[in-house]
């Protein structure tokens, strides 16, 4: 598995494997992208852990949809996908982690 952190309210938009770009039609199914119930705060910011299969590449992610159009052109983040390793140093090195409400 890999793991990427992602910004409280943003959503995943399209995902890349080897071949390119995510094909539901040949995988038949869509990627396997899951938020964990962990994330950490950074500089004020709520960060996410989410976890995806092997064979995702790279993620695009976008602002929330509240944000105002011409306010989110050029708001697309393409995030680096990192190893449990790596995702557990980040977590160890966090100002605080956290839990969602209810868990």
């Amino acid at each position: 598995m890999k793991y990427f952190f992602l910004s409280d309210g943003w959503n995943v938009s399209r995902v890349w494997e080897f071949g390119g770009l995510w094909n539901e039609n040949a995988w038949r199914r869509k990627p396997h992208i899951q938020q964990l119930s962990i994330g950490i705060v950074e500089q004020g910011e709520t960060l996410w852990l989410y976890q995806v299969e092997e064979a995702v590449l790279m993620i695009e992610v976008k602002p929330p949809q509240s944000t105002s159009a011409a306010s989110s052109i050029g708001q697309v983040v393409l995030k680096r996908l990192i190893a449990s390793d790596e995702a557990i140093a980040l977590l160890a090195e966090a100002e605080a982690i956290i839990k969602p409400s209810g868990v």
